[in-house]
């Protein structure tokens, strides 16, 4: 017998998943558009994932598996919808991917199926979160996603200590998962790694962030650039830096590769996440810069500053001020959709075009790096307004 209660919480969640999202019309920046909702949070978990409806076994109507949040998602435009795998965490503090689809991609997102699982090849790991999905060229769409595990060489007394590895899996349909090796690469450690769309020189090019320590990156430089002959075995023997930390800008202390670049008719755009110390904790925002088309290892443009910051109530929740972006797609009007978790708790989407897109990454000037120049900068674009606001 079911328990009446789920009838009630199942209507009172329909009005919530059929809201329509609404532009927030108090931002502008001329550059992307937020939404006034999150697009999912944890209350869009259908109720039969959190409760057993059975009255005789559950006759309190408890909430067996609860979810404290939904945050950093994969996205993917397929079939002409658009997919989110989202990372969704329990009260346990495991977190598994759900899978997600909405027909306009700012609204009315529901979870679908069942949690995704595949071949359990790595029986060391103990959480998985943040997948990038690639439609790669070779025909699979790839989810490469953080593997971690409890580190072996930690004294037996410390239970934080861990390892994080790239994990590999891969897809057709979104249904069907393939367990592939994990990604080799000469870092200890390794997050944040992204599978190019395109083969270079016939070959697998990803984008990596080699670091020493799970959460410090040590000597870690910044995000970089490496390739592998076969995605079966997927060995990156070398890792290039192609974007490195620098003192007092928005990646100070670690950045890292969002979702796959974005490919436009000037550059490959790329949506990454910088990180700097505050007297309050880490600050995460995310930024851009563009590589070649014909070397997507050679960055051609960089905006200077962040792209995307915390934001009014963005700004709390489970990690506070932090902005995540591990999923950005276009559909086939050219129209961008950034999927970004705000402060490892909800996911919001911004919305905007190529063309916004690439006037933004290839028009704003690039950080100076010193106060003084910019404010010459700034002194600079207010007298050339004010010749034309006389």
């Amino acid at each position: 017998m079911i328990h009446e209660t789920y009838y009630q919480l199942v209507e009172k969640q329909e009005k919530f998943l059929t809201r329509i999202n609404e532009k927030d019309v108090d931002f502008y920046n001329g550059i992307f558009e937020r939404y006034k909702y999150p697009v999912i949070t944890r209350h869009h978990v259908p109720i039969h994932w959190r409760f057993d409806v059975n009255k005789e076994t559950n006759p309190h109507f408890m909430e067996r598996l609860g979810i404290n949040a939904a945050f950093n998602p994969g996205a993917i435009y397929f079939e002409g919808k658009y997919y989110m795998v989202v990372r969704t965490e329990g009260h346990d503090r495991k977190s598994i991917f759900a899978l997600a689809v909405s027909d306009n991609g700012i609204d009315q997102f529901r979870f679908i199926d069942t949690p995704l699982v595949w071949e359990d090849i790595d029986k060391e790991e103990t959480n998985i979160y943040d997948m990038r999905l690639v439609k790669h060229e070779d025909g699979w769409i790839y989810g490469i996603y953080c593997s971690e595990s409890k580190d072996p060489d930690a004294d037996p007394f410390d239970t934080s200590s861990a390892v994080a590895q790239a994990a590999l899996v891969r897809t057709k349909d979104l249904k069907s998962w393939e367990r592939l090796p994990n990604i080799q690469t000469p870092s200890p450690q390794q997050r944040n790694v992204v599978l190019h769309p395109e083969f270079i020189d016939g070959k697998y090019a990803f984008y990596t962030r080699p670091q020493d320590g799970f959460i410090s990156t040590g000597s870690g430089g910044g995000i970089a650039f490496g390739v592998c002959e076969d995605i079966k075995k997927p060995v990156i023997a070398s890792e290039t830096v192609i974007d490195e930390r620098k003192y007092h800008t928005v990646c100070e202390a670690k950045n890292g590769q969002g979702p796959a670049p974005i490919k436009t008719e000037k550059g490959w755009i790329h949506i990454a996440h910088g990180v700097r110390n505050t007297a309050a904790g880490l600050r995460y925002v995310l930024y851009v810069f563009a590589t070649s088309l014909e070397d997507p290892a050679k960055i051609i443009a960089k905006p200077g500053g962040y792209f995307i910051s915390p934001y009014d109530n963005e700004r709390v929740g489970d990690v506070s001020n932090v902005i995540f972006c591990n999923g950005a797609v276009v559909n086939e009007h050219n129209e961008v959709f950034i999927y970004y978790a705000s402060s490892d708790t909800r996911i919001h989407v911004a919305t905007t075009t190529i063309e916004k897109l690439i006037d933004y990454t290839f028009n704003t000037p690039e950080d100076p790096f010193r106060s003084l120049e910019s404010a010459a900068l700034r002194n600079a674009l207010i007298e050339k307004n004010n010749e034309l606001l006389k």
